[in-house]
């Protein structure tokens, strides 16, 4: 299974739209996970309608409308592997450690928040991804998303595509 992986759109905040890029990756990929800060819900209905599976959650800068159709945490089954998606984490230091204590069970866990993309895995063998942002780099040089596979179990091809 073709995965994509983004969070912290914030469109129309910090871009007018989706890149492009991330658009057609959405296209064909057999799920898509997002991990929170929409800010407007016309973004996650261009998602929705695009994407085969959604698998999304809000974020601390998504309002009621975006609330009342999206859970905290969302949790799925893709490829043999357990994901749960979240918006914050907290800290970087200790992340690893807390999230396996928070999300036990879990094999992926997707989230966002930060824009600072990370791939660590915890003691335990929690992976966790954050894809950073395709429309607000903030402190990093560029704009990303993530792809992965998922199947039999195994997360592989994990790559952060810059943009």
């Amino acid at each position: 299974m073709r995965l994509v992986l983004t969070s912290d759109t914030h469109v129309p905040a910090r871009a007018r739209r989706l890149p492009a890029e991330l658009l057609a990756a959405v296209d064909a990929a057999d799920v898509v996970l997002h991990a929170g800060d929409w800010v407007d819900e016309a973004t996650l209905d261009v998602l929705a309608a695009r994407s085969r599976r959604l698998v999304a959650v809000y974020g601390n800068n998504d309002g009621p409308g975006l609330r009342a159709r999206l859970p905290e945490v969302a949790e799925a089954e893709v490829g043999g592997l357990r994901f749960a998606v979240v918006h914050e984490t907290g800290a970087a230091r200790g992340r690893e450690e807390r999230c396996a204590r928070r999300f036990p069970g879990v094999d992926v866990l997707v989230f966002g928040h930060s824009h600072i993309p990370w791939d660590t895995s915890a003691p335990g063998g929690l992976r966790l991804l954050n894809p950073g942002s395709p429309t607000d780099r903030r402190r990093q040089p560029h704009r990303t998303y993530m792809t992965a596979t998922a199947a039999d179990g195994v997360l592989a091809d994990v790559r952060l595509h810059r943009l």
